[in-house]
């Protein structure tokens, strides 16, 4: 609060200055402020490792060019009515005028050319580039980090974190743009200002004072002079650090470091320019003692950065290094599993690499969305590497450490999946990781005669994110936890405070990461979350079985469920459970305290599989899902048993369709 109290009086009373006097004690100590504070800004530009490190640059700038401005007009304000302005002012003009106002005035002039075509002029034309290149480069920049992220690379603070850099920059140099215009006006100002100091102090000094026109010159112009080099050293100093900034790029190091790293890495260029000095001391009227001793000394110089750069390296300290892997919380990061990983060999390197063409990670993205939308489900970051263990061609995919997807692709060629004659095409069988159907590897030129013969031809990018897109897919329950249901359950709050609030007071969270993951495991969205908490909240004050809850929130999902299995002016084909069946699975329900299951004999399973694979063939004739109708009541028992059987299949109930759904059964299953 002080530092902002500060520079509320520090602005305000620049301001003032303008239209207040101030007494030559006061303006000395001011003038002297101003160049002790340019001096620091100089300074901290020249130590300044990247041109971020310095952000408040343009906002100093304005400051610092308006606290010279007002320190112009109270001086002249005092050199025109004292005929004084302080004894910082006279000794600057004594100095440098030295009884000749003419080379004074000529002085001051060229200082004003120096900063203004030169240092002014070029800083404003960087700073001008500089904005534009960085507005075009920011959609790069962000997409950069987006795929740094998608890889694992990076985790979402640090996106974060480099997201907001990059905004800061461009406006930074969108905001340096516009600062250094304050340089260019307050050159300009200062030429006008020395002219109207001299013109008007000689007016003055003859009209008021009675002074001869000799008399009103010497001391007027010792006095403009003055007080024009007091203003425009400072003002050179900031205009050079302005120039220091837009022209500096982030290295890490500062500028004298680099200065020095690489304008003395080529010693043998130092000899040749030392062997030119002496040549001009003996070849011209040059002076030999001039330019043999600074060759002397570059020469001398080279002599040592060459023995500095030949000599060994110092040994790496021994004490430092195994000190951490002795800690124990060194071996806590050890335990750690990523949600997905993605490990392939190295013959896959280009397809993940950008700087290769690669678009693996860009695939990754887009998986990630992709499960958003169809899901409702954010995806956690799928964390790329490579793995010299594997095959070259090879990939592996693993859920929370665990394998569960393997596969090769040929980099170089392209999969034709899906047609019939097979025997057709010319390259390498194999199958399709993703479904196990019968694929060939082809060459590109082979593209469109497989196209032709009816097969589906991808890239091994889009086989790779296929089977991964499948996979999350089958496992997004066990990557939907409680940290995850409660962000989802933090985001609805946002629009729907009261819904959550109720829904919290009846159930947990991790009770609804169990109704949540039991949707994802039988591919349901969870996107419509506002609907899935009010079915929760309304049966959740009668209800705790999170089985039981999910049967209440599909028939509350009923619109959805028939959008997504019921094709539009078809009727639904399924599979029928007798009742005999279904009685049947009920009375063999075990209720435990660690959930229910059913426990049907060994023969009871066996005929149960005999006739269900019976009644699939149906439906593997056109290439359809199975799709079993059962009562409400047994539904989740039935999908439990099934889901050991027939991985895949849909088990729906009566109450999860629309009314006005028409159902064509395909076969009806009986116990007899």
């Amino acid at each position: 609060m002080s530092r902002q109290l500060a520079l509320f009086v520090g602005v305000i009373g620049i301001v003032l200055m303008m239209v207040v006097p101030l007494p030559p004690m006061v303006l000395d100590f001011l003038i002297l402020v101003n160049i002790s504070v340019s001096l620091i800004v100089l300074l901290v530009a020249l130590n300044t490792k990247a041109p971020l490190d310095f952000s408040v640059f343009p906002t100093l700038l304005l400051i610092t060019t308006l606290f010279r401005l007002a320190l112009n007009v109270s001086t002249t304000r005092s050199i025109l009515g004292k005929m004084t302005g302080g004894e910082v002012i006279h000794a600057f003009g004594s100095f440098v005028v030295g009884g000749e106002p003419v080379v004074g005035l000529i002085v001051f002039l060229i200082l004003v050319i120096i900063q203004f075509l030169v240092i002014t002029k070029g800083a404003e034309r960087v700073a001008e580039v500089a904005a534009r290149f960085t507005l075009d480069a920011m959609p790069g920049k962000q997409m950069a980090i987006d795929a740094d992220l998608n890889a694992g690379i990076i985790d979402d603070a640090e996106a974060r974190r480099r997201r907001a850099e990059v905004e800061r920059e461009a406006d930074f140099y969108g905001a340096m743009d516009g600062a250094s215009k304050f340089v260019k006006g307050d050159a300009i100002a200062a030429m006008l200002i020395l002219a109207i100091n001299i013109v008007g102090g000689l007016i003055i000094g003859m009209v008021i004072h009675g002074k001869s026109f000799a008399e009103a010159a010497s001391i007027y112009t010792v006095l403009s002079v003055g007080e024009g080099l007091v203003a425009q050293i400072p003002a050179l100093f900031v205009s050079t650090a302005t120039g220091v900034i837009v022209t500096r790029a982030a290295s890490g190091e500062g500028l004298s470091a680099e200065l020095t790293e690489q304008l003395l890495s080529y010693p043998a260029l130092l000899y040749i320019v030392a062997a030119i000095l002496l040549l001009l001391g003996l070849l011209t009227p040059i002076p030999f003692l001039v330019s043999g001793s600074l060759a002397g000394v570059i020469a001398f110089g080279a002599y040592r950065i060459d023995r500095a750069s030949k000599a060994p390296p110092p040994p790496p300290p021994e004490a430092t290094s195994p000190a951490p892997q002795t800690t124990p919380e060194s071996a806590l990061s050890l335990i750690d599993m990523e949600p997905i990983e993605f490990e392939f060999g190295y013959a896959l390197i280009p397809l993940a690499d950008p700087k290769q063409g690669g678009d693996l990670m860009d695939r990754m993205l887009f998986i990630r969305r992709q499960m958003a939308l169809e899901l409702g489900f954010i995806v956690p970051t799928i964390r790329l590497r490579d793995n010299l263990q594997l095959k070259p061609n090879a990939y592996v995919i693993k859920i929370r450490g665990a394998l569960v997807g393997r596969g090769e692709v040929q980099p170089d060629r392209l999969l034709a999946v899906g047609g019939e004659e097979i025997e057709a095409l010319y390259g390498t069988r194999t199958v399709d990781p993703t479904f196990g159907l019968p694929a060939v590897w082809i060459d590109a030129k082979d593209r469109d005669f497989a196209e032709l013969k009816g097969f589906t031809v991808v890239d091994p990018s889009n086989v790779i994110a296929t089977h991964l897109t499948e996979l999350i897919k089958r496992h997004a329950h066990e990557l939907l936890g409680r940290d995850e249901t409660k962000a989802l359950v933090e985001h609805v709050r946002k629009s729907h405070p009261a819904l959550v609030d109720d829904l919290l007071g009846v159930l947990g969270i991790g009770e609804i990461q169990k109704v949540l993951a039991q949707l994802l495991r039988e591919r349901l969205s969870i996107r419509n979350l506002p609907r899935i908490f009010e079915a929760l909240a309304d049966h959740g004050t009668r209800v705790k079985d999170p089985g039981l809850l999910t049967e209440f929130v599909r028939q509350a999902l009923a619109r959805q469920i028939t959008a997504q299995f019921v094709r539009e002016k078809e009727a639904l084909r399924v599979i029928h459970l007798g009742p005999d069946v279904e009685q049947k699975i009920l009375d063999h329900v075990q209720r435990t305290d660690f959930g229910d299951y059913v426990a049907l004999p060994p023969e009871d399973i066996e005929a149960l599989y005999r006739r269900l694979s019976e009644a699939k063939k149906p439906f593997e004739a056109v290439g359809e899902t199975p799709i079993v109708l059962t009562s409400p009541g047994v539904r989740r028992y039935v999908y439990d048993l099934l889901a050991r059987l027939f991985p895949g299949w849909v088990v729906l109930s009566y109450n999860e369709l629309e009314p006005t759904v028409e159902i064509q059964t395909v076969s009806v299953v009986t116990v007899s």
